[in-house]
């Protein structure tokens, strides 16, 4: 369970909440541009883009759940159970694990007007990273300033949607948010005006009224559309620690507390972690479920020349 988001106010802003039952051994990874990144199926890219993200960090190759590079490129994974579709690899074409393609598309494209060329010749296939760890479900939101795509990996292939809000969550797939978002035209920031009968007295009794309907559970599809109304009727100043401050006030409107979302299996969904990136300056701001102190991590003032990859957190 997770909310990616974009913001436009100013400088241009990427991030989500990353909701799960436990850690999966997150850093913040920058990978520079000499770090050779080997794919399965895809070859070896001694350069590339550089990129800095949240990752499971391993040695030979960065996990990201999320990532911008260099150019201002963003992309996200989130967890899509029951519907993501890996085929089988046959050795021909541009095949990408699903662990793969953020940093396959980081690393190689840097707008999506660029990338979009490419998609429908991509393949996600179903190879593991290890024993251990089996493919994850997952579908992506990739962005920059200009565009918005949702990628999914379904049983059909890989269907690609473009996606006006700016906002992904989990299951059900992108088609239904976005038809499920017209049952919400009538909800406004503004007091409302009495719809209801113009024989009736109806006057709105407190403030926030306009909204009364706004989904307030943490169901993907409700997530969706609150992270969407915060995102849309945000308002802030144009300076960079107000942008900050309002993007994770969006994200904290749909975030996880701790025994109000058990599992299957018992556990609690928390939001594991919360983050913010600055696509111009790459600038990597972020906050932990039991630490809520902003940090910050400037891709720029590392050496984005170097070979090994160089994680902070």
């Amino acid at each position: 369970m997770c909310t990616c988001i974009t913001y436009d106010n100013g400088d241009f802003y990427f991030g989500r909440n990353l909701d799960l039952d436990c850690s999966f051994g997150e850093k913040v990874v920058i990978t520079p541009r000499n770090f050779p990144l080997d794919f399965r199926l895809a070859g070896r890219k001694e350069q590339h883009y550089a990129m800095i993200g949240m990752a499971s960090a391993v040695s030979r190759f960065p996990l990201y759940a999320e990532a911008v590079n260099e150019k201002g490129l963003c992309m996200a994974g989130l967890n899509f159970p029951g519907n993501a579709y890996y085929q089988k690899p046959e050795g021909q074409g541009m095949e990408l694990a699903s662990f793969e393609i953020i940093a396959w598309i980081l690393g190689n494209y840097s707008t999506v007007a660029e990338v979009k060329n490419d998609l429908e010749k991509m393949k996600i296939v179903d190879i593991a990273f290890s024993e251990k760890m089996p493919p994850a479900p997952l579908h992506w939101m990739l962005a920059d300033r200009e565009q918005c795509l949702v990628l999914e990996a379904v049983q059909e292939g890989l269907k690609i949607y473009e996606n006006p809000f700016g906002v992904l969550t989990n299951n059900p797939p992108f088609e239904y948010h976005r038809l499920n978002m017209n049952n919400y035209m009538n909800l406004s920031a503004k007091s409302p005006e009495n719809r209801f009968c113009d024989k009736l007295s109806l006057k709105p009794y407190a403030q926030g009224m306009g909204a009364a309907g706004l989904p307030g559970d943490a169901s993907s599809a409700s997530r969706f559309v609150r992270a969407a109304f915060l995102k849309w009727n945000s308002v802030s100043p144009q300076d960079e620690k107000s942008n900050v401050s309002q993007f994770f006030h969006i994200l904290d409107g749909v975030s996880m507390v701790r025994g109000s979302v058990i599992t299957e299996a018992g556990t609690y969904d928390i939001t594991t972690y919360s983050c913010c990136i600055n696509t111009r300056t790459g600038a990597y701001y972020y906050k932990t479920y039991d630490d809520s102190r902003i940090r910050k991590v400037e891709m720029q003032e590392t050496d984005l020349e170097g070979a090994e990859l160089i994680t902070v957190f």
